[in-house]
């Protein structure tokens, strides 16, 4: 056998594990970044869990607010819903906005809320009702922390599958679209710490 025919045939061996590691590394970083999603989507509906609890206590003081709660109980609704929809496959960037969008909404209902309990010193002092704000606030930093995460993740993958040589082999891998990062509406309100005083 000649000396070019091995080096020819080592030359495709090469190329071929080094297609097979790109191809790995892809699948790697869309798990990641999905796993990211799945911390997020914990968190979340944590965060679900809270309010129903928070609106029934707010419930007795705030009589004559039934359109604010109903608002808060229809936007945290319409937020599971499309955290349902983006949590089955949060590559979907159509799914993903319609969570940032509904996380929005849930976010300016929840203010609100918070408006008009400042209006009521009987229900600020309740223990309870300061127990769920706690708990609500240590919810969204951690749906801070793993938003962040989430979106490291994401940006890692795109910018992986978008250099040279992998976006050659993405699309052939079924990796032809980008990931979305997840951008709440109110970008900079939720950056910074959650003000929920009660």
């Amino acid at each position: 056998m000649a000396v070019s025919t091995i080096v020819t045939i080592v030359v495709i061996i090469a190329a071929f594990l080094y297609v097979i590691s790109i191809y790995n590394r892809l699948v790697a970083l869309k798990n990641r970044f999905q796993n990211a999603f799945a911390q997020i989507e914990v968190q979340l509906k944590r965060r679900y869990d809270l309010i129903p609890n928070l609106v029934e206590t707010a419930k007795g003081y705030l009589k004559h607010e039934r359109e604010t709660l109903e608002a808060v109980v229809n936007a945290r609704n319409t937020a599971m819903a499309a955290l349902g929809a983006a949590a089955s496959n949060p590559a979907n960037s159509a799914a993903v906005a319609e969570l940032a969008s509904a996380e929005g909404a849930l976010t300016s209902a929840l203010g609100k809320l918070n408006v008009v309990v400042e209006a009521y010193p009987d229900l600020k002092a309740d223990s309870s009702m300061t127990q769920l704000s706690e708990e609500l606030i240590t919810t969204e930093n951690k749906v801070a922390f793993a938003r962040q995460a989430f979106n490291d993740a994401v940006t890692n993958y795109n910018s992986y599958k978008q250099s040279f040589p992998p976006i050659a082999f993405a699309s052939l891998f079924g990796h032809a679209e980008d990931a979305t990062l997840l951008e709440f509406e109110d970008s900079a309100a939720i950056q910074a710490a959650p003000k929920v005083s009660f």
